[in-house]
């Protein structure tokens, strides 16, 4: 007689990886949605596939197999389920890295932009940068050899140990990015900033570029944003590594965006947990938020060409909905204003419509 065992699996967590160029209503940011059908449908719709990939790590890959877990990616992010009499180890790392598939991927998501020569290289960004490889300057004892430091500028790190909760539970959100820093004369263009209760953006290359206003932080989800990349910490009396971002493993894969990073547990009766102090699974949903890019509309005649009105501050590039008075861009459509600095610096984006 064949004898059958049913293996139930748990949710043990998911990250929803929500870009809200698909998601917000033109102006209406997604999650201020009034119409609780709309916002499902809109979700029902959306696919993140199409404009992201993300991998585990190999370490990762070999624990989620250990656990007899299975990772899967879907329409929100990706998930990690494992069988239901399975115990989380405590001391275990879940790594994620995330590329980008969208070809026009830049042209709609807002990051904080390095410009060299116009950046100071010590400010945190979100545009990443060439693989640098930094030799150690002190070679392995033993065999002599000179290990390789491979590092990536401005390559944020999410993670559920400095993640921000909002809300009170049923309706509690888990963002994996950090809160908001104050705003800062060299913040990088497009940077997110915290001014009183706003949350602000830096339109233009520093020092004293405008900050649009974005919208009451209160009501708003944590956009990733330039806070989130960490510091670097080279081998002493190295020379060459940024001042920000990552170091590679030999399985980063190069073309990598952001790295998503999980630990079971925070201190003790932290919202982030997805294990109990037993290893039991304790099921949490993430939240990672990528900000529509902001910009100046300009309209045009499409006879001639010629400039008939701009729009009175930036507005957000959105797939559904239309933020501005008349007919809304492309984002193929998108343009510097360049002032007349040596060298240039950015003095805002438009976008130019032709009607």
């Amino acid at each position: 007689m064949v004898e059958f065992r049913r293996i139930g699996y748990i949710r043990v967590f998911e990250v929803r990886v929500l870009h809200h160029f698909w998601l917000d209503e033109g102006a209406t940011v997604f999650d201020q949605i009034a119409d609780p059908a709309k916002k499902t449908q809109r979700l029902l719709t959306y696919d993140v596939r199409r404009v992201l990939d993300f991998a585990p790590s190999r370490s990762t890959a070999a624990t989620i197999r250990g656990l007899r877990g299975v990772f899967r990616t879907t329409g929100l992010g990706f998930l990690v389920a494992v069988p239901d009499d399975a115990t989380i180890p405590l001391d275990a790392t879940f790594e994620f890295f995330a590329t980008v598939v969208a070809p026009d991927y830049a042209n709609y998501t807002a990051a904080a932009l390095a410009r060299p020569a116009v950046t100071a290289p010590t400010v945190p960004a979100l545009s990443p940068q060439p693989v640098v490889t930094v030799p150690d300057p002190v070679p392995d004892p033993v065999t002599g050899a000179t290990t390789q430091h491979r590092y990536k500028a401005n390559v944020p790190v999410l993670s559920n140990l400095t993640g921000v909760a909002r809300g009170v539970a049923p309706d509690m959100h888990l963002f994996l990015s950090r809160d908001y820093p104050a705003a800062s004369a060299g913040d990088a263009i497009e940077a997110l900033v915290a001014v009183g209760n706003d949350l602000r953006q830096r339109i233009g290359d520093p020092s004293n570029a405008l900050l649009n206003v974005v919208g009451l932080r209160a009501s708003l989800p944590i956009f990733v944003h330039q806070g989130d990349v960490p510091a670097i910490t080279p081998p002493a009396g190295s020379a060459g590594a940024p001042a920000f971002g990552i170091e590679l493993d030999p399985d980063t894969p190069g073309d990598v965006i952001a790295v998503i990073r999980l630990a079971p547990r925070r201190p003790i009766g932290s919202p982030f947990n997805f294990a109990d102090p037993d290893g039991t699974p304790h099921p949490r949903v993430f939240e990672v938020h990528l900000q529509n890019r902001w910009t100046t509309w300009q309209y045009h005649d499409k006879r001639d060409g010629s400039l008939t009105s701009t729009e009175a501050g930036p507005l957000p590039l959105t797939h559904f909905g239309n933020a501005g008075t008349k007919q809304k861009p492309p984002t193929t459509a998108i343009s510097a204003v360049f002032d007349g600095s040596t060298p240039p610096r950015i003095a805002r984006f438009v976008s130019d419509i032709y009607v």
